[in-house]
């Protein structure tokens, strides 16, 4: 069933924040106040590069109350099809002959309804959707939990590290709303200093004193991940999925390998701090790691690092270099807090990103065992009874999380 008449889009500056996931052709574009659908829908790109190179998937579903511009077409399941089961098969299926536009990809209405699909009988559809679908919603499940639990530090640090709450408090006569004993490390007074007020007794100083900084290597010898000859080479481009797209058979000699939980920065475009869930692979020459001191955490290096960053940024921008140097870095001035605080935010928020390291860690292993799943079941390879068992075993070896 197609709905693509109900497609309204709608300019950026006539939108209206609100709650209602506005979607185009590659997902989530915005919120908005209104919705134009409730329900369970497929949504299929109908434009966009990403028809052809399928970086991210063509076909995702839209569920509960939201919005579609017209950059997507609308399906639904009709009586001898799953909803979710499509959007499987589509994920398997090659769609490069329905394709038209030389420049610029377009999937046309007529064109989309033309694409053959593999349909089994009904409950086999049904069986298959719930096999994958239950291997993507724990897959987004860890998803939410890491972006949560990010939060969570983040906003933990901008109030003890940034505005200062509990010692603002205390200055003025109120409770910090903290343990005693936790309250007690915080003084009771701001000063001055080059960054501006501070907590008593805390300093301001380098970079240097909360991280080392690693730089990586040149690679002369690399290959596509097809061969994956070598070992991972980590490079800008996969920092934001985790996944190498390049692999390199050379040990060099000033090299450093990232390591799950290392907070790994690019060093040109955008300045981001990546807590690395990924396999361990090579740090190319671009790429830089902030190793925490002894004693101190990722959790508090990294969003002590994010500010910084994003100053750089701001001014390379406007000066048309985009480019993070040693120089930069060695200019990164952070607020010290005194030991028992630092601690106290170490013990707090490092199991956080302990836990969020290790949900990517499942997730990378959930979805190899989908995507080795998906084509196997869409074409009747595997049965749906043998498909459950190994995903019930995979269960068994990871652990919910609340």
């Amino acid at each position: 069933e197609n709905f693509d008449g109900i497609r309204v889009p709608v300019k950026g500056a006539d939108r209206r924040s609100g709650p209602y996931p506005y979607f185009g052709a590659s997902g989530i574009v915005d919120y908005v106040d209104e919705y134009l659908l409730n329900g369970e829908y497929l949504l299929i790109a109908e434009d966009g590069e990403n028809l052809r190179t399928r970086t991210t998937p063509i076909a995702f579903l839209a569920r509960g109350k939201f919005w579609v511009n017209n950059h997507a077409h609308i399906v639904r399941g009709n009586s001898e099809a799953d909803t979710r089961f499509l959007m499987y098969s589509l994920a398997g299926t090659d769609i490069g002959g329905y394709l038209t536009g030389s420049t610029m990809p377009k999937l046309t209405q007529g064109n989309m309804n033309r694409i053959p699909v593999l349909t089994p009988p009904l409950p086999e559809q049904h069986a298959i959707a719930h096999i994958l679908g239950t291997l993507d919603d724990k897959i987004e499940l860890n998803r939410r939990i890491g972006e949560t639990l990010e939060a969570m530090a983040r906003a933990l640090f901008k109030s003890w590290f940034m505005d200062f709450e509990p010692v603002r408090a205390k200055a003025e006569g109120r409770a910090p709303g903290l343990p005693t004993p936790l309250a007690d490390l915080f003084p009771a007074r701001l000063v001055d200093s080059e960054l501006g007020e501070i907590p008593e007794g805390w300093d301001v100083g380098s970079v240097y004193e909360i991280a080392d900084v690693i730089y990586g290597a040149p690679f002369s010898s690399t290959c596509f991940n097809s061969d994956k000859v070598g070992e991972p080479l980590i490079r800008i481009r996969d920092l934001p999925g985790e996944a190498p797209g390049v692999w390199t058979p050379e040990v060099h000699p000033k090299g450093y390998k990232v390591h799950p939980g290392d907070i790994v920065v690019g060093m040109d475009g955008e300045f981001r701090a990546y807590l690395w869930g990924g396999a361990e692979g090579w740090l190319n020459q671009r790429v830089c790691v902030f190793k925490p001191k002894s004693r101190l955490s990722a959790a508090l290096v990294r969003n002590a690092i994010i500010q910084p960053l994003a100053d750089v940024e701001a001014t390379e921008t406007a000066t048309t270099v985009i480019h993070l140097g040693k120089a930069d870095i060695d200019r990164f001035r952070i607020v010290l807090a005194n030991p028992s605080v630092a601690g106290a935010f170490n013990s707090v928020c490092q199991p956080w990103y302990d836990r969020i390291v290790a949900a990517k860690q499942e997730t990378r292993t959930l979805a190899a065992l989908r995507g080795a799943l998906l084509p196997k079941l869409i074409s009747g390879e595997l049965r749906t009874t043998n498909a459950e068992r190994i995903v019930e075993k995979v269960r068994e070896h990871t652990h919910e999380r609340p």
